[in-house]
């Protein structure tokens, strides 16, 4: 089995590309810090390579930027290329099925200024200062005998 899972925030901000198919792809290196402490007592960091395709892949770069803190699924995927100057390259990724954003408004690494972007800003609100379900008729009594457990 393949699956990777983790938690972390971005490096930088995502870069999104297209192939000549017309196939969106995003990439973006997520920082995750290990469980534990080194000797100097300070918990190293690794970087993780991500990539993710299709609408994932818009969803990524049109809501996240650097700081932003992000939950990545996917599978460990290794590929090689060669270079320029004619040696073999070997890269580690995780291709991820799914990108989970975590935090909220203004909970990003950086200025805390309400500049963000992120998925909650295109949902429409409604004030429910009254109580929203006054319309679903009375009130339905239950007794413990009613409950399965």
């Amino acid at each position: 089995m393949n699956k990777a899972i983790i938690i972390g925030r971005l490096t930088r901000d995502p870069e999104m590309r297209t192939t000549a198919s017309g196939v969106n792809s995003t990439t973006f290196t997520v920082a995750v810090s290990r469980n534990y402490t080194n000797q100097s007592g300070e918990r190293d960091t690794d970087f993780l390579n991500c990539v993710t395709w299709r609408k994932q892949a818009e969803n990524v770069a049109k809501y996240c930027k650097k700081g932003t803190q992000v939950a990545v699924e996917g599978r460990i995927q290794t590929r090689n290329y060669d270079a320029q100057d004619g040696t073999k390259r070997y890269v580690t990724e995780i291709i991820a099925d799914n990108v989970t954003f975590l935090g909220g408004r203004n909970t990003d690494v950086g200025d805390s200024s309400n500049n963000y972007v992120g998925p909650e800003n295109d949902i429409a609100t409604t004030d429910i200062s009254e109580d929203p379900f006054k319309d679903f008729g009375s009130e339905v009594a239950l007794s413990d005998d009613d409950l399965p457990f």
